[in-house]
């Protein structure tokens, strides 16, 4: 991996928001029709949380997704990143943190997200054979 890629030249800018008092399956369908493994959830304009598709799993084995709202299941104050680190310490958080989504936040407010599958683009482009 590049360690000089910086994080907002492979961030997704489409983010998907919800709130915490959102019903959880509404949230997990708005997931599913936008193909996307999470959705940052905002208290205004600030990130009070981020829904993963790992979140919606344990709640549909818990049972617990009928009449349940977002913030029961949501994982509060992820870690964050800025836009100008690099995919190098992206890739170190989701290692050793254990997931696979990092909202990328400038000045206090969520304006991108970063994903394991946005990081191997970088890895898979740097081994791409030059010139052929």
């Amino acid at each position: 991996m590049t360690e000089m890629t910086a994080v907002r030249d492979v961030m997704s800018t489409t983010l998907l928001t919800v709130e915490a008092t959102e019903p959880l399956a509404q949230a997990a369908a708005q997931m599913d029709a936008r193909h996307v493994g999470a959705a940052l959830v905002l208290n205004g304009e600030l990130l009070s949380g981020i829904l993963t598709e790992r979140d919606v799993l344990r709640a549909v084995a818990s049972g617990g997704v009928e009449g349940t709202q977002v913030g029961a299941w949501m994982t509060h104050d992820p870690e964050t990143i800025a836009p100008e680190d690099t995919t190098g310490r992206a890739a170190a958080l989701m290692i050793h943190g254990g997931f696979r989504h990092l909202p990328v936040m400038e000045g206090g407010r969520p304006i991108g997200i970063v994903s394991i599958r946005d990081l191997m683009r970088v890895v898979i482009d740097d081994e791409a054979p030059r010139g052929v």
